[in-house]
Formats: structure tokens, sequence, C-alpha cells
């Protein structure tokens, strides 16, 4: 089997260098914090709540590259595909807590489950007040009457931009964080992986799939899908995602929705494009308006190829938080 190439310096320093490279490249408005992976946003205001994301390194620009106005205020990193400690966690929001309290915003892993519990339960001790949004959008890696079990992926940016845009106009936490939860209970994605990804630190993939197959629903760190079948026509493959998006959300003629198709590190524009096409074909044959369509490297595993197609539903309160303009790396509106 063949292995990874890439061009790096010496693996185990992935995480610091790259998070270098991002800090550099955002001209001062983006921070590291000392002792600690992990970054705030310059220019956070006094009496503010305080919107923390974070999570496994190896997906970038997720998580680092939404820190920015109008979106996550700080991150707090772990490893290539590894949770950040509590005491990260901890340190990060002491670093940034502007006295209204924070927010947690995180893809739905035990580990990060875990470890921002741990670092919400000790904050509170301290009289620092925290709320939770685990994202749960990957509706491939669970039935619907279990949401609670399912993984957040590339929905992680559509409650970060709402919570961001609340964050611009209410210093109370529970009001941002319902709106941050709205958004989450309307977003879903599913997406398909043609091969594998692989960890810098082992130089080794993870795991292998045939030249001739992809796999539907895998997740961002190689977790099994729904199956594995031999390739087929783009079309096809985009209208059974569009199809089960479309049961699982419970559209109807007349929503309104924001559209992400989202690489998952090695597809071409080509790909992306094509898909993109036929999703607003079938879309617009259901009477389904598409408000916003995004399309490009917003949640990446390494060098896997393949992508997801998220559907983001639009009510007039959450469009109005959609609207409103954020500046960071990785999106700018």
């Amino acid at each position: 089997m063949r292995k990874p190439k890439k061009l790096l310096n010496n693996p185990i320093d992935v995480c610091r260098e790259q998070l270098e490279g991002l800090i550099a490249a955002c001209g001062g408005s983006l921070q590291k914090i000392d002792g600690i992976s992990a970054v705030v946003r310059a220019g956070l205001r006094d009496e503010q709540v305080l919107v923390l994301t974070g999570g496994g390194s190896g997906h970038e620009p997720m998580f680092a590259g939404y820190v920015g106005d109008g979106l996550a205020d700080a991150a707090a990193l772990g490893d290539i595909f590894t949770s950040p400690a509590p005491n990260v966690i901890m340190d990060t929001v002491k670093s940034a807590n502007r006295g209204k309290g924070a927010l947690f915003i995180y893809g739905n892993y035990a580990g990060d489950n875990m470890n921002f519990d741990i670092a919400a339960e000790l904050l509170e001790e301290e009289g620092i007040p925290t709320r939770t949004v685990r994202v749960n959008d990957d509706m491939a890696s669970a039935p619907a009457h279990r949401m609670q079990d399912r993984r957040g992926v590339a929905g992680d940016m559509m409650v970060l931009k709402i919570a961001g845009a609340a964050g611009r106009h209410s210093r109370e936490l529970d009001e941002v964080y319902r709106l941050a939860a709205k958004a989450n209970d309307n977003t879903r994605t599913i997406g398909v992986a043609l091969s594998p990804c692989s960890l810098p630190q082992t130089g080794e993939f993870n795991f292998d799939i045939p030249e001739d197959e992809f796999e539907l629903g895998m997740g961002i760190h190689g977790e099994p899908g729904v199956r594995r079948q031999k390739m087929v026509p783009a079309d096809q493959l985009v209208t059974e995602l569009v199809d089960s998006l479309y049961g699982d959300l419970a559209l109807a003629t007349g929503d309104e929705i924001c559209l992400l198709v989202n690489n998952l590190g090695a597809s071409t524009y080509s790909e992306l494009l094509i898909a993109n096409r036929k999703v607003h074909q079938l879309l617009a044959e259901r009477g389904i308006r598409i408000h916003d369509t995004l399309i490009g490297s917003y949640c990446t595993s390494q060098e896997m190829s393949g992508y997801s197609i998220t559907f983001f539903k639009l009510d007039d309160e959450l469009k109005s938080l959609y609207d409103a303009p954020c500046h960071s790396f990785a999106w700018r509106k």
C-alpha cells in the first residue's frame, strides 16, 4: 500500500507550526494564548458572551480558522484528531473571559464531550457560567431517533456563524445558547469518502478503500459509514445524498436553506461544482430556495478524497443572523 506524501518538517511539530502559520496569515486579528494550543481573536468587548469552539487539529480550517469577528471568539485545540485537554479549555476561557460566561460549541465526540464537560464543571466552581452546544449534524452516524448520538462535522461552521452573530447583539449567555442550539437543530450533513486519511505522526493511512469503491457516510476521522459500494456517476450519488438530507430535515416546498458543498481534503473543484449543479437542480424541482451557496474546503480530514453536503434550514430569525458580517481566516462575509 502506498504511503502519504506530505511536505512537513518534524511530524510532531505539525500542530504547532500550522497554528503559527495561521496566526501569521491573520495580520494581528488572531492571537495565541501563551503556553497552550489555543487562539483568541483581538478586539473582544467587555461584558460579552465568549463563544468558544475547539477540537482536534487535522480538520483545518476547522476550528481555529473560524475565530474572528462575527464567529468564534476563541478556539482550544488538541493534537491531530485528538480533543483538547480540560486544562487547555479552562485556560482559554480564563484568558478570554469578558464577564458574561462562555458558550462551548464543538463536535459531538466522546473525547470532546468528556474534556469540555470537565472544564465546564471546574469553571462553574470558579464562578464562570458555561453552556454547551454539541454539534450533531452528521445524519449518517445515527438514525433520527438517536439524534444525540450523531457526530459533528461541517455543520459546526453554521452553528458558529449564528452564535457569533448573536453574540454581537446579546450580552446574555442563555440567549446566545438558544440561538446556537436552534441552528444546530436545523443543520444536517452527509458525506462520501473515496480515499483514506492519515496521521502525520505515523506516516500511514488510517484505513483503505479499494480504488473502484467509495464509502457513504464515513466520518471525518475514518469512522465507519453506512456502506461501501462500487463507484457510480456523480448525479446518481448526489441524488441519494439530497434525498436523505431532504427527508431527515423534513423540508417542504417553499422552505429556504443555505447549502455547503465541503471538500474533505483532496477532491477537486470540478467534482464540487458538478455536485453543486445537481443539488441546485434537485432542490429547484422541489421548490426549495437556496439563500446562499458555499463551496470549498471548510472542514477537512487531511488528504481524504470526497465531499460532504450540508443543508442549513432558515427562518427569519436565523436568516438575519446568517446574513450578518463575519471575518476570519476561513470565512469572510
